[in-house]
């Protein structure tokens, strides 16, 4: 295989030989290509140390604050006693060879205080080039705004070490020379204090990003025979996909994919192994979509949804589309973007919220998957910080965002944004990442993946402008969305989130048709008539049905909508019914109770 040429390797190469020490953070917990260990996968502190003894230094020391010096990498400072390179472990990586774990080895200056004076008297000893690579230096210091005494000591030793080991004697014959060095590995920059490195021309940082396209090809190629899929991986557009679905992955994570596929007696598709890996499921309630399923799918939201034929259209053209794996094709063959993004906008009480309950039941089985946030409760700046989480040193900092954790928790969902037009603006910026990447960042830095939700927005905008007398419904649906690219165009100045929605702007009808009122009204009684027959085992039946929801509806009135039925069922027929129950809760069980309009009111008794 040809060799990997990493970016951040080139860079630390070139760095080890002018500062006095190195950052590295990001991606470190990884396996690595090493062409220096027979073209081998290792992890970071092994492919560090060789490049560091092909570098020139004749001595290395790993530390870290658990085991203290470790003598089985490391160096003897006080004699000259070089390990070989032969004596660096295997990685348990290099598929296919048993790992065999070596024994514990003594621990040497385990605590800091004992550990950075050890180091800053080694260099100043003249014992020769030496590096020295402090591992897990996450866990070295605490807060940077509030350091202990202790950690102040540690930093001020730190950078007396990194003074104490450059020349800049400009003539001398060892000017170009390398010198001793000091490598702190973290996973999070953020954690080493900044007066440490900040305007430091002694230091450096070099982040390791996640593998590349090419990176993961190579792994991927080299190791072939480890991975159990039904699909034949040489088929180039099979392999192109694999390596676009990997996208994200660490190498050591698909490595681990590997190994799970080799669990399964049945070899199942690439695209199941990483639902099974990455969710816990092989299936994914989109690949349950059928298409004799899908022609219901108008039948069933209309159910739920009344006098809104247009919008469960456009509802239906999204899943549609989302099914037959066309969903952001457009934009990007990785389909990383949500399957679905739709703007609902108009009255309040026409079906907004009800549809997108009603759609996370048709698709994924359960209307609890769809996840509602109320957009009102993020009208301040720093709201953001609630969906995404605090970022480090500040109070929540563990526990996470609202927003990613539920996506982690229910990565197959219906995402509600309720009233978005109250949300701050600074809110938007994180949908725009979310609708263009299918991902987002919590404050602790790990990434969550938007792939498998459909994102739905809600607002009223225009609500009190459009005057339904006086237009019919193309023309309120026209208004409708004027308003709403005029809020985001001229008042929020957020066009590119308009963009990202496109075409998905979905207007909702004003319910002017008394028939519609009385089928949402019947509608939503089957719920009061279920939990009577749950609670009570007892039957509600209608002296007349017909006329006693007409009289709701008229009662209710078009301009509340469906909110305002609910309201006047609850006012005159649930509040009373409750009563009478009340009263004769131990005549209920097994009865059949009579609803008779007796205008104003309604009366109830036994059959």
């Amino acid at each position: 295989m040809a060799e990997n040429k990493m970016a951040w390797l080139e860079r630390f190469n070139r760095d080890s030989g002018i500062k006095s020490s190195i950052i590295i953070f990001g991606n470190t917990d990884d396996i690595y290509f090493d062409s220096l260990n027979s073209g081998k996968y290792g992890n970071l502190v092994e492919l560090l140390i060789r490049n560091l003894k092909k570098k020139g230094y004749e001595k290395v020391v790993k530390w870290d604050r658990v085991n203290g010096i470790d003598e089985k990498l490391s160096d003897k400072i006080e004699i000259s006693n070089l390990i070989d390179d032969s004596q660096l472990s295997e990685s348990s990586y290099d598929l296919g060879d048993d790992f065999e774990d070596e024994s514990e080895s003594s621990n040497t200056y385990p605590e800091p205080g004992e550990f950075f004076p050890f180091m800053l008297h080694a260099i100043k000893g003249g014992t020769g080039k030496t590096a020295f690579i402090l591992d897990y230096s996450d866990f070295i210091f605490g807060n940077a705004n509030s350091l202990t005494d202790a950690e102040r000591q540690y930093l001020t030793t730190l950078g007396k070490t990194l003074k104490d080991s450059q020349s800049y004697d400009m003539l001398s014959e060892t000017f170009a020379a390398v010198e001793n060095i000091v490598i702190l590995v973290t996973k999070n920059n953020a954690m080493i204090p900044p007066s440490y490195y900040l305007n430091n021309p002694l230091v450096s940082s070099v982040n390791i990003p996640l593998p590349s396209r090419n990176e993961r090809e190579s792994f991927v190629s080299e190791n072939k025979t480890c991975l159990n899929i039904c699909q034949n991986i040489d088929d180039k557009k099979i392999f192109d996909d694999l390596i676009d679905a990997l996208d994200s992955f660490t190498l050591k994570e698909i490595a681990q994919l590997m190994k799970l596929s080799r669990q399964n007696k049945e070899s199942m598709s690439f695209e199941k192994l990483i639902n099974l890996y990455k969710y816990g499921e092989k299936v994914s309630p989109w690949e349950e979509l059928s298409k004799e399923k899908l022609t219901q799918v108008e039948e069933r939201l209309s159910e739920r949804v009344k006098g809104q034929s247009q919008a469960i259209e456009k509802v239906k053209d999204v899943i549609i589309r989302a099914y037959t794996g066309f969903s952001g094709l457009q934009h990007s063959a990785k389909q990383k973007k949500p399957k679905g993004t739709l703007f609902f906008v108009g009255p309040t009480g026409v079906g907004k919220t009800e549809l997108a309950k009603a759609l996370a039941e048709f698709v994924f089985g359960d209307e609890n998957a769809c996840i509602r946030f109320d957009m009102s409760e993020y009208n301040h700046e720093q709201s953001d910080q609630r969906l995404v989480g605090a970022p480090p040193g500040y109070v929540g900092y563990e526990a996470g965002g609202q927003l990613t954790n539920a996506v982690k928790e229910k990565p197959f969902c219906v995402i509600l944004f309720d009233e978005i037009e109250k949300a701050h603006g600074r809110i938007l910026d994180k949908f725009l990442q979310i609708l263009e990447d299918g991902r987002l960042t919590d404050g602790k830095g790990e990434t969550v993946s938007f792939a498998e939700t459909i994102i739905i927005f809600t607002s009223n905008i225009g609500a009190a402008d459009v005057n339904p007398s006086g237009m019919n419904e193309k023309q309120i649906r026209d208004t409708f969305v004027l308003k709403v690219k005029e809020h985001f165009v001229n008042e929020l100045k957020r066009p590119e989130l308009l963009n990202r929605i496109g075409d998905n702007i979905v207007a909702f009808n004003f319910i002017n048709d008394s028939n519609v009122f009385v089928q949402i009204a019947k509608a939503k009684f089957v719920a009061v008539e279920n939990f009577v027959k749950e609670k009570y085992k007892a039957t509600l039946e209608f002296d007349n049905e017909d006329e006693s929801f007409t009289f709701i509806s008229q009662k209710a009135g078009i301009a509340n909508g469906g909110r305002g039925l609910l309201n006047t069922i609850e006012t005159y027929i649930v509040n009373p019914l409750a009563e009478w129950i009340f009263m004769r809760s131990d005549m209920v069980e097994g009865r059949r109770i009579k609803i008779t309009l007796k205008k104003p009111i309604f009366e109830f008794d036994f059959v």
